[in-house]
């Protein structure tokens, strides 16, 4: 038997072997490997007698290799792409209707508000501070804006039905 039929019979075994251990493809592979260092470090071994046990040794070498890099990778505890869920970035439909109730409200609640609150929530919303705000407002002291704050933040509390507690 030539080699190049002893290798191909060869090739077969170590094949079904190995893929009964690793998988189909990776058995592929890892029988290239074994072959190539066959060819490369082990001419000279013509008899398949000696090469079987040969080939055989070279395969358990690899495939232990190929377990320890699949394991420093952490390709044991892959998950497929299609087996993770997906977050959901947008909002789901209770909040989104919460939102919008509310919102509602809120407008509701600002539309029977006297002009000074909305006009205080206005530049409070702008980014004003307070010291602004009694400025634009013609207000005398701080503690007025405050007050009117505080105020005007009851009285929209009581409009949408809220209360402090």
């Amino acid at each position: 038997m030539d080699r190049e039929r002893i290798l191909a019979a060869l090739r077969e075994r170590i094949v079904a072997y190995a893929a009964s251990r690793v998988g189909r493809d990776q058995a592929e592979d890892l029988a290239q490997e074994v072959l190539l260092v066959l060819e490369r470090k082990y001419a000279e071994v013509a008899p398949m007698e000696e090469l079987m046990p040969l080939a055989f040794q070279i395969l358990r070498f690899q495939m232990t290799g190929w377990r320890r890099k699949a394991a420093r990778r952490g390709e044991y505890n892959q998950v497929a792409v299609q087996d993770v869920p997906l977050a959901d970035l947008g909002e789901d439909p209770e909040t989104r209707a919460g939102r919008i109730e509310m919102r509602e409200r809120l407008e509701a609640a600002m539309a029977k508000m006297e002009d000074r609150c909305r006009e205080l929530f206005r530049l409070k919303l702008e980014g004003n501070s307070f010291g602004e705000i009694q400025e634009r407002m013609g207000a005398g002291s701080i503690n007025t804006i405050y007050t009117w704050d505080s105020r005007c933040r009851r009285r929209l509390l009581e409009l949408m039905g809220g209360s402090w507690r």
